[in-house]
């Protein structure tokens, strides 16, 4: 099973949008994409660079994932990735929060007794600009949703980032009518009672609403890729080798089986082997779950990220690399979060017609209540509830 790194994905429909691509690629057998990690697992003979071509005509991008030899560097750049996900986000949010917090006060602070300078009561006009710069600057923190969602929506692969933009789209530009019907209502006089039809606040507060869940997600996500990642950092980086000789430290990656490997005591054994001298206690419960350590002497076998508990001891290398136990667990692990179960498969399909079907939802629920004789304001409020509530975010 090859794995790829897929970048650009938001939820479930992105996902089997790159499911579907690359399924229907000659010498693909079958294809399995992981949200939470981000990975797209292929079996079949399709070369990687139709694989690749494949995921980036879907409108996302896609890189071979690192050989398990390189397994530490991989984990180190995904965890950076992630915190870096997590920052960015959380400065969105406290800058969204912040304009948001202002926008409220204009938009509804009245309504609840906070004072509103004397000017806007008179010009509903003015209230409105204010409202209007404030949720702009808040759609432009969140710009990426309108980016995602746009761009899903021109390749007729709507996503999960699609409705909250449509949602927060429709709220800003109806608002924004009504603002202009205000201004030219200024000369008569009839100006204030346009004041009740923004939405400017709903706008901006979808987007605020919707980071929440982004930024709860990439903790999330974080935490369940932790697991794997112990793994990979169980493994020691340099190794002990005997060499013409003399005793070198070198990389666990120039390691080569045959090789003669020293374990001191309280170091971790580098790779799999077969002591050749000494004896010891061998604390394997990074494999086996064992906290006991067992004891071991010539002729037996020692397995990598294993601790050497007292002895000193010298061992032949049986198993270097992507050989290791070690390694193989790390690789089975991968592959069973790259793959699916069928419950999951069931609910990827359903999401492959989601969004079309909820944005369809909305459309209907807008006309019905056109037919109804209810208002514009009115119908625009229930369209947007209708596209944001059904957004799982």
């Amino acid at each position: 099973m090859r794995q790829f790194n897929v970048t650009g994905m938001s939820c479930a429909a992105c996902s089997a949008r790159v499911e579907k691509a690359v399924s229907k690629l000659d010498g693909v057998d079958s294809c399995s994409v992981n949200l939470l990690t981000n990975t797209l697992a292929v079996e079949g003979s399709a070369d990687d660079g139709s694989i690749i071509a494949a995921v980036k005509a879907a409108g996302y991008g896609a890189s071979p994932k690192g050989a398990e030899s390189k397994s530490q560097n991989t984990n180190d750049a995904d965890s950076l990735d992630n915190r870096t996900e997590i920052l960015t986000l959380r400065n969105r949010l406290i800058a969204s929060v912040g304009f948001l917090l202002v926008l409220m006060y204009f938009s509804m602070g009245h309504m609840i007794g906070l004072p509103l300078p004397e000017f806007f009561h008179s010009n509903s006009a003015a209230l409105g600009l204010v409202e209007l710069l404030l949720a702009a600057v808040v759609m432009v923190i969140n710009q990426k949703f309108f980016v995602s969602g746009f761009k899903g929506l021109m390749n007729r692969a709507p996503n999960m980032d699609t409705l909250v933009a449509l949602g927060s789209a429709a709220a800003f530009v109806y608002s924004c009518i009504v603002l202009f019907e205000a201004v030219a209502a200024l000369p008569s006089g009839n100006a204030a009672e346009y004041a009740h039809g923004y939405y400017f606040e709903s706008a901006a507060m979808i987007l605020t609403l919707i980071t929440v869940g982004k930024l709860l997600e990439a903790v999330s996500k974080g935490r369940t890729t932790d697991a794997l990642k112990g793994l990979m950092r169980l493994a020691p980086e340099t190794a002990e080798v005997e060499r013409d000789g003399e005793t070198v430290t070198i990389p666990v990656s120039e390691l080569v089986v045959g090789d003669i490997f020293v374990v001191r005591p309280g170091d971790s054994i580098p790779a799999d082997g077969v002591i050749v001298e000494g004896h010891s206690a061998i604390n394997e419960s990074a494999l086996t779950g064992e906290s006991i350590p067992v004891d071991r002497t010539v002729g037996d076998h020692v397995s990598a990220a294993t601790i050497n508990q007292s002895g000193y001891l010298r061992c032949r290398a049986t198993g270097v690399g992507e050989d290791t136990a070690l390694s193989k667990i790390i690789r089975m692990v991968s592959d069973a979060a790259a793959t699916k179960a069928p419950i999951s498969r069931a609910a990827d399909k359903i999401s492959g017609i989601f969004v079309p079907t909820v944005i369809g939802i909305a459309l209907v629920t807008s006309i019905a209540w056109i037919i109804a004789g209810e208002s514009v304001g009115f119908v625009v409020a229930r369209g947007i509830s209708v596209l944001v509530i059904s957004c799982p975010c």
